[in-house]
């Protein structure tokens, strides 16, 4: 079991050592990029604090992209730990910052990128989330395909991308896991 809560500037040293964890393959974020987010969307950075231990097993970062009234939600980061996967924590993490992103931004709908070949984020976005998609070619620096994921979290129930629609979203007290 986990606890979803906002996190805070102490919590970057094990939010980056839960990064390198949950994607031990890809460059972690820059110290300074975490605390960006949370110093200009503290309300859209949330992390899940294990009961047991009161480490910290996953994160989600939030932003608001756009300018004007054209702006939207977008997840730019989302990790669980392997050891806590498949344990409900990713869906917390990720309605957390779906309900703040309308709450405090009014935001119609969020977007996020996902590799293809993450089957299982591919898997928890469209099927437990509901996100519809659409493919980027060479997304990632490695000329790796992704897929652009949106959902629609207010009334308005526009077909935002027309494709791949869906019925229905990859993490610590410092460094102590």
């Amino acid at each position: 079991m986990a606890d979803i809560r906002q996190a805070t500037i102490f919590d970057i040293p094990a939010i980056q050592a839960c990064d390198l964890l949950c994607f031990p393959e890809e460059e972690p974020w820059d110290c300074y990029l975490y605390e960006e987010y949370i110093v200009f969307w503290p309300r859209l950075v949330y992390v899940a604090e294990d009961h047991g231990t009161g480490c910290i097993v996953g994160f989600v970062f939030a932003e608001m992209e756009g300018e004007g009234t054209e702006t939207h939600g977008y997840i730019a980061n989302l990790g669980v730990l392997p050891t806590h996967r498949k344990s409900g924590i990713a869906k917390k993490l990720m309605d957390a910052a779906q309900n703040a992103l309308v709450q405090e931004y009014g935001s119609e709908y969020v977007s996020l990128h996902v590799r293809k070949s993450n089957q299982a984020a591919i898997n928890l976005y469209s099927e437990k989330l509901g996100y519809n998609y659409e493919s980027a070619a060479n997304f990632y620096e490695n000329g790796e395909d992704a897929y652009v994921m949106q959902k629609q979290l207010q009334e308005k129930q526009t077909d935002i991308l027309g494709t791949h629609s869906t019925d229905g979203g990859d993490p610590h007290k410092i460094f102590c896991c």
